[in-house]
């Protein structure tokens, strides 16, 4: 049965999109392009529910919201 997860997306200084999965704690990667990145945070996920396993019931993605400080 599959699962479906959120992953945030960003792009940092240098140019690398850095996919982060909240639901797993330490679940990330990086990558020139989103492509690969996509490939990569599969991977990463699956190496994740690996070790951790499944840490409990999906999250409801609400938003993202940007804060100026």
């Amino acid at each position: 049965m599959k699962k479906a997860y959120n992953v945030l997306i960003e792009r940092d200084s240098e140019g690398y999109l850095i996919a982060t999965v909240p639901e797993l704690r330490g679940c990330h990667t990086q990558a020139k392009s989103l492509d690969v990145l996509m490939k990569r945070v599969r991977e990463a996920i699956e190496l994740c529910l690996e070790v951790q396993g499944d840490l409990g019931g999906p999250t409801q993605f609400i938003g993202v919201q940007r804060v100026e400080v």
